[in-house]
């Protein structure tokens, strides 16, 4: 039987949430794991292959593959093919997106 804290968990998933809102949580989970911010960090500094970030990061291909992708879906990191390999890159733009949406939704002030 699902906790009482399951069932208001899946009951807020199903409420019609305003898109704002979906693109700040997705952005914020995104940057909530540890082995993202590894990979963010690395890229910080210039672009890396998938190939590079493997060795850099100490993970296996297949999850840097599925961080990149999640943090990708979160329009923080971009990938482009350069032959066999993938090149990835932190947009800049992003975390200040990323700042931005977070001010508007606390109200914060300087929030453009």
């Amino acid at each position: 039987m699902a906790s009482p804290a399951r069932i208001r968990s899946t009951i807020a998933t199903l409420v019609d949430q305003p898109e704002e809102l979906r693109a700040l949580r997705l952005f914020h989970k995104a940057l909530a794991d540890v082995n993202r911010l590894r990979i963010v960090r690395r890229l910080a500094h210039g672009e890396r292959t998938v190939g590079e970030l493997i060795d850099e990061v100490g993970l296996s291909q297949p999850l840097v593959s599925w961080h990149l992708g999640r943090l990708r879906a979160a329009r923080i990191v971009e990938t482009r093919r350069r032959g066999r390999e993938v090149v990835c890159r932190l947009r800049p733009e992003a975390l200040e997106e990323g700042a931005r949406m977070t001010r508007s939704f606390m109200r914060v002030e300087g929030a453009s």
